[in-house]
């Protein structure tokens, strides 16, 4: 779970304006960040299947902001793919 000071850092760091909290980018940034920590979660725990369902519907979210962003904002999507390494 992103906390904290990591996740205001997070969250300044792909804002889309000054009182951003909930724009796709920001969005999938906080997402890929808890799919990163959760996976290496799953490499310790291999039998974790609850846990392994949460970062199946984590990811199936994260895809549906990329989509969103596909559709609507070309040039952001883009960015944000790209950054992340994603596709």
């Amino acid at each position: 779970m992103v906390k904290g000071k990591k996740k205001e850092k997070l969250i300044k760091g792909h804002q889309v304006h000054e009182k951003d909290t909930g724009s796709p980018e920001v969005q999938i940034a906080l997402l890929t960040k808890r799919i990163e920590e959760l996976s290496s979660h799953l490499k310790k725990h291999k039998k974790d299947n609850h846990s392994r369902r949460g970062l199946i519907q984590m990811v199936a979210d994260r895809r549906t902001h990329l989509k969103y962003l596909e559709r609507k904002h070309k040039g952001r999507y883009e960015a944000i793919s790209k950054k992340f390494n994603l596709k």
